[in-house]
């Protein structure tokens, strides 16, 4: 299935997730900095995954500002996942996560969103990514495509998918 990969990253880690769900999808797939894409340029896609940093407990401002230019008409017909990379401190769990703010903004569109919003751990604000983050991007993206459970925690991506 055609599947865009739509991304903001502030210090890289998010374009690695994006890039590690697009290459494990294969030649049907890209990943396309948020910038890049206009709303409605989705129009040849049935999947879209949409991701960010965490910032402030929200996506990125330019994740916001796409987010907030969809119509209901860019988003009829095709599925949608949010995801975010995150630090796992404190004060980010107190003010919540960029993955359920895009999945709530996306819906507000009435977008169909066909898996749990997903988080990607990094070891500080600016990366690393934490052990084993990448592989499981790659496993996540394709289990929605494979229409998997996709509501599993970290280390948790033990499923068979078709390849």
């Amino acid at each position: 299935m055609n599947t865009l990969v739509i991304y903001d990253s502030l210090y890289g880690n998010t374009e690695k997730v994006a890039n590690a769900m697009a290459e494990a999808l294969g030649k049907e797939a890209k990943a396309v900095k948020v910038g890049q894409v206009k709303a409605g340029g989705l129009k040849d896609y049935a999947y879209v995954l949409i991701g960010s940093p965490t910032q402030g407990g929200r996506p990125t401002k330019a994740m916001q500002s796409f987010l907030a230019g969809l119509t209901e008409d860019d988003v009829l017909g095709k599925r949608f996942a949010a995801f975010d990379t995150r630090a796992q401190a404190f004060i980010v769990k107190l003010f919540g996560w960029a993955a359920p703010k895009i999945e709530k903004a996306l819906k507000s569109k009435r977008a169909n969103c066909t898996a749990q919003p997903q988080g990607f751990f990094v070891e500080g604000t600016k990366g690393p990514l934490a052990e084993g983050e990448l592989k499981r991007a790659g496993t996540w993206a394709k289990a929605i495509i494979a229409g998997l459970p996709t509501n599993l925690m970290p280390g948790e991506f033990n499923v068979k998918t078709k390849e």
